[in-house]
């Protein structure tokens, strides 16, 4: 009977969106086989593509500074001609944004280092519930995001 036309194995399992969210290399064995079984070609699923795309774009940041650009025109034009609205949106996405996307490979500094201190920042804002002026707000700052260490030597 074959493993596709097994009655004990739907074609299409449902439940599938964490196969797809994660990388391959932290599949479980029944997620990969999951996987496996979505992934050909035969079936021509937009999710499988998408998947694909999105595990090519992740190369990117692997990519020799000299190699980046070349490699993102490439994904960018691939992206486009995708047919996938959500992938055309996000390669439209990168466009806007295509000389900070570069600029990466210069500071290798991301946006994620001051959204979590803004984090913090919001964080103390709403524990306090206001401060009376705004040198103790800057100074609450400086205390909880300067990672500064208070302990004494022992």
């Amino acid at each position: 009977m074959g493993f596709l036309n097994s009655p004990s194995v739907p074609l299409f399992p449902t439940k599938t969106r964490y196969v797809w969210l994660k990388n391959p290399e932290n599949l479980t064995v029944g997620q990969a086989a999951t996987l496996e079984r979505l992934s050909m070609k035969k079936l021509k699923l937009k999710t499988a593509r998408a998947y694909h795309l999105r595990l090519v774009f992740q190369e990117f940041w692997g990519q020799a500074k000299e190699e980046a650009e070349l490699f993102l025109r490439q994904w960018y034009s691939w992206a486009v001609r995708s047919r996938l609205p959500p992938i055309r949106e996000a390669a439209a996405t990168i466009k806007r944004h295509w000389s900070g996307i570069l600029r990466w490979f210069e500071s290798r500094v991301s946006n994620g280092i001051l959204e979590g201190i803004n984090s913090l920042v919001q964080a103390a804002k709403a524990r306090a519930r206001g401060y009376r002026t705004a040198r103790n707000l800057i100074t609450m700052i400086y205390l909880i995001a300067g990672k500064l260490d208070f302990s004494l030597p022992t």
